[in-house]
């Protein structure tokens, strides 16, 4: 488990040592250094003076909470009805379903769609398509299902409605599923770069992914990215290949750092969460 933690955890520190390490070292090294040479944060001055990287952040924000939370209203109210034993034409309705998840109408009429319906350069391309998450929907189905069917049957006969049972019973009952499939989410929005890719032309509505990747594969984007004005010894520097490595680390940092904070507080919710999800229904 340590080696595999390793594994993972290593490009991460590797990066983070390369972005506060001199230049010239780095290139020297071929990136590839142990511990920090030569520490300086110049290339984070350089990438917090980016105005770019901060209106990112809010459009990633901004699209990361209406997304989730819309995703996950849709997700409990579909996976209900799902889980009730005698619902009419469950089964052919789950097999729709999981069929969508295997087979979709293709990227050229997706485009068309979304097109037609006006969604183009508006926030809500990245978040009405995706309000309904098939895989979540079945985890959540899944956990209603393993719930006892007395509560449910008490409720009814105490009077109370499927509105009341679903959120004032079964979902207070399956917090941890709810928190993983919320993280999930969550996360998922916060990498999000394709379709943004695709749907948003309008700069100021991209995305912090999508600003990682102009960065990353666009050097001259690098040199208007926010060393302008800004006085460091990257300034100084006359290799300027290496310069903009060690910026495009930074900015993987700075991209990164933050949802990986999130984790720590869902941790107690996330194996729980899985297992539960995981169990057949």
């Amino acid at each position: 488990m340590g080696v595999l933690a390793l594994l993972f955890l290593y490009p991460l520190y590797q990066v983070l040592v390369n972005s506060i390490s001199d230049p010239g070292v780095v290139a020297t090294k071929n990136g590839l250094l142990l511990w920090p040479q030569g520490v300086h944060f110049d290339a984070y001055r350089v990438v917090f003076a980016n105005k770019n990287i901060w209106i990112g952040f809010k459009n990633t924000l901004v699209y990361m909470v209406l997304g989730t939370v819309c995703q996950f209203i849709v997700t409990v109210i579909t996976a209900y009805p799902l889980s009730i034993k005698n619902l009419t034409f469950k089964k052919p309705i789950l097999i729709y379903f999981t069929i969508s998840m295997y087979f979709g109408g293709g990227i050229i009429p997706y485009f068309i769609l979304i097109n037609n319906l006006g969604l183009m350069n508006s926030m809500w391309v990245l978040i009405i398509p995706q309000a309904l998450n098939v895989y979540n929907m079945i985890i959540m189905r899944t956990q209603f299902v393993n719930l006892p069917e007395e509560l449910k049957e008490a409720a009814y006969i105490d009077g109370a409605g499927d509105g009341t049972i679903l959120f004032r019973i079964l979902l207070p009952l399956s917090t941890a599923v709810s928190a993983v499939l919320i993280l999930f989410t969550a996360v998922h929005y916060w990498n999000m770069w394709f379709d943004p890719m695709i749907y948003l032309t309008k700069r100021e509505m991209y995305p912090i992914q999508s600003i990682l990747r102009e960065i990353l594969i666009d050097n001259a984007a690098i040199g208007q990215a926010g060393r302008a004005g800004v006085q460091t010894k990257l300034n100084r520097n006359t290799d300027q290949a290496a310069v903009n490595a060690l910026i495009k680390y930074a900015t993987i940092m700075v991209t990164t750092v933050p949802i990986l904070c999130v984790y720590p507080f869902a941790q107690k919710h996330f194996v729980k969460g899985v297992m539960v999800g995981s169990l057949k229904g």
